[in-house]
C-alpha cells in the first residue's frame, strides 16, 4: 500500500482536468490519496473530481482549500462557513473522507485551517489583489484571526495516534520558513495569507512524522526538527517551473494489514 499526495489541482483548467482524467483506473486501487485542497470553487466540478479520484484510489482523504470557500459562482447567499459544510458533506457523498484514519502502522490526520496573519500583516496591494477578500463571505464580526480560530477548533480534540507513522496534512502552511529563500522579494507580499503558526502547534502536539501542505504552489520537501514537510502542488498550467504536475508517493508499506486496518476504520466513519 502506498500513500500519494497532491494539492492545488485547480480542476477548472482544461489542462488540469485532462490530467485528472488520464490517471490510471488500475494502478492505485490499493493506495491512498491525500488531497490537500484547492480543487474548485464550483460544487459541481468539485463533486465530479472527487468521484473520479474515489474511483481510482482505495481511499481519498481531503481538506478544503480557500478556493472551495468562495461563494461567487454556483453558491450564493451563504457564508463561507456554510459553504465549507456543504463541501465536506459533498465529499462524504462522493466517497471521500475529511476525517482521520488510523491503523497500527499508519495514521492520516487532516487539519483544517485558515490564515491569521501570524506570518505578517497584509499590505494594501494584497488587500486589493487577493481574491479571498471579495470571493469569500464571512459573518460581520469575523476577521482573519477569528476565521482561523474557528477552523482550528474543528481539529480539537487533537488525536493521539499510536501508529508507527503519523501523517498530518493541511491546505495552509504551518510555518513560514517552509517558503524557500529563492522566492523573489516581490512575491513575498503574499506571505500573510499563506497560513498560521497554530497549525504547527497542532501537528507537533499530535506527533506528526510527515506533514503535507498546499496553497503556496512551490513544491518542496524539507525536514525541520524531525518532521518532514512536503508540498506537491499541481498548480496552474503556467506554473510548470515550480510544480511537478504529478502524484507524489510519500509513504509505502508492504504489510497488507495496513490497508485493511485503514479501510475497516474508514467504513465506520
Amino acid at each position: 500500500m502506498r500513500v500519494f499526495a497532491v494539492s492545488d489541482i485547480h480542476a477548472d483548467y482544461p489542462q488540469n482536468a485532462a490530467w485528472l482524467s488520464s490517471l490510471s483506473r488500475q494502478d492505485y486501487r490499493q493506495d491512498f490519496l491525500i488531497l490537500a485542497g484547492d480543487v474548485s470553487d464550483s460544487l459541481l466540478l468539485l463533486g465530479r473530481t472527487l468521484i473520479g479520484l474515489a474511483e481510482r484510489f482505495a481511499k481519498v482523504i481531503y481538506v478544503p482549500g480557500n478556493h472551495e470557500l468562495w461563494v461567487i459562482r454556483d453558491v450564493k447567499g451563504v457564508t463561507s462557513f456554510e459553504k465549507f459544510d456543504k463541501v465536506c458533506a459533498l465529499a462524504e457523498e462522493c466517497g471521500v473522507s475529511t476525517k482521520p484514519l488510523h491503523s497500527p502502522q499508519l495514521s492520516i490526520i487532516p487539519l483544517f485551517g485558515w490564515y491569521d496573519y501570524s506570518f505578517g500583516a497584509p499590505g494594501a496591494d494584497l488587500k486589493e489583489q487577493w481574491t479571498d477578500y471579495f470571493a469569500c463571505n464571512w459573518p460581520t464580526q469575523y476577521g482573519a484571526r477569528e476565521i482561523a480560530s474557528r477552523f482550528l477548533a474543528m481539529n480539537e480534540p487533537l488525536p493521539k495516534p499510536q501508529s508507527r507513522v503519523v501523517i498530518t496534512f493541511s491546505h495552509f502552511l504551518p510555518r513560514i520558513d517552509l517558503m524557500p529563500d529563492r522566492v523573489p522579494e516581490r512575491h513575498r507580499y503574499l506571505y500573510p495569507v499563506l497560513g498560521t503558526a497554530m497549525l504547527e502547534r497542532q501537528l507537533r502536539q499530535i506527533g506528526a512524522t510527515i506533514h503535507v501542505y498546499g496553497h503556496s504552489h512551490v513544491n518542496r520537501r524539507t525536514v525541520v526538527d524531525g518532521v518532514t514537510y512536503i508540498n506537491n502542488a499541481f498548480g496552474y498550467p503556467t506554473e510548470a517551473s515550480i510544480t511537478a504536475k504529478r502524484l507524489l508517493c510519500i509513504f509505502e508499506d508492504d504489510a497488507p494489514s495496513t490497508v485493511t486496518g485503514l479501510e475497516r476504520h474508514a467504513a465506520h466513519l
